[in-house]
């Protein structure tokens, strides 16, 4: 089940990559433009990969249910409510890019507000989520969830529910620079050497504080990676195509991160439960049916991703076909 495991992080991994450009575009929309054209432009740079970026969240959730039945169980009784504000947030950001534009003689500002709004939730409770699995969820010595919902808001969790808005609005505006409307680069640049600072904090202060819960040589090399991909951001905003795949790298090692952290063991509360892989895994009949679908799904995953952006690769601009 070590393949599999490894298939989840890859979707899990490519979600983050992908979609984080989406939230952070989002959560940053009324700061990037004020009248309603430039906020159409700024969507419509991320209209053409909208809806293909959120397949590899629908993937990883089918591969989780299909080859760790027991592991998704454990999971979302443990952060049930991370799990409702994530949806909530998923739905109402989804709902309000695609709705926006389909009303255009209603009130822009009511759906730019539920697209931020949705945006900020949705970064927020993945945060707060992936801080958990770090840290440790909630859980008795049994695996079930204990009564204290408060548990999943500790200062750790909290750190980083904060850092992943500042990790998504970065990388929405190093997009942004790659495939935004030229009005609106001044404001991209601005904003990008806002948040360098923050993330960079997150970075130091959750593998600063993290150490002390667990770790292997895997996550070490996964935090290597992360500062390896930050630098690179840095040192590389000139280069907005070269910032690019370091911003959408960095934002796939957190879940990179908790896959590895533990493993073999999976999940693990402050309790002292735990459940390994072997544990988690379905039966090997479950897992062989699951083999016949996995490797032709990643692939046209991966060559619809590649052909979207290879004909979209240009920036949006006055002649573009607006998707939202």
């Amino acid at each position: 089940m070590t393949i599999w495991w490894g298939v989840l992080g890859l979707l899990l991994g490519g979600y983050f990559a992908l979609a984080g450009y989406d939230y952070g575009v989002g959560m940053l929309l009324p700061a990037l433009s004020r009248d309603e054209t430039g906020q159409r432009r700024v969507l419509g740079a991320v209209g053409p990969f909208f809806l293909a970026n959120e397949v590899w969240l629908v993937a990883a959730v089918g591969v989780l249910f299909g080859a760790f039945p027991h592991l998704e169980g454990r999971v979302f009784a443990g952060a049930y409510v991370l799990v409702v504000l994530l949806l909530l947030g998923l739905v109402t950001f989804t709902a309000a890019v695609q709705l926006r534009s389909r009303h255009p003689e209603g009130n822009p500002r009511g759906w730019t507000f539920a697209i931020a709004a949705g945006a900020l939730v949705t970064a927020v409770s993945w945060g707060l989520f992936l801080g958990n699995l770090v840290r440790g969820l909630p859980l008795d010595a049994q695996g079930s969830p204990v009564d204290d919902v408060l548990a999943l808001f500790n200062p750790y969790a909290v750190l980083w529910g904060l850092g992943f808005v500042a990790l998504f609005c970065l990388q929405g505006l190093v997009f942004l620079a790659v495939r935004g409307p030229a009005e609106i680069a001044g404001r991209v640049r601005q904003l990008t050497r806002s948040f360098l600072l923050p993330v960079g904090v997150f970075l130091v202060t959750a593998t600063a504080w993290g150490a002390f819960f667990s770790g292997s040589w895997a996550a070490l090399a996964v935090v290597a990676v992360a500062f390896v991909a930050y630098l690179t951001i840095l040192f590389g905003l000139r280069r907005p195509r070269l910032a690019l795949p370091a911003v959408m790298l960095l934002s796939a090692c957190p879940a990179l991160l908790v896959g590895v952290l533990r493993f073999p063991v999976v999940l693990s509360s402050g309790t002292g439960y735990q459940l390994t892989v072997d544990q988690a895994a379905t039966t090997p009949d479950m897992a062989a049916v699951l083999g016949w679908f996995a490797a032709p799904t990643l692939l046209v995953l991966v060559v619809v991703q590649w052909l979207t952006w290879r004909v979209h690769r240009q920036p949006v601009d006055e002649k573009s076909l607006l998707h939202f």
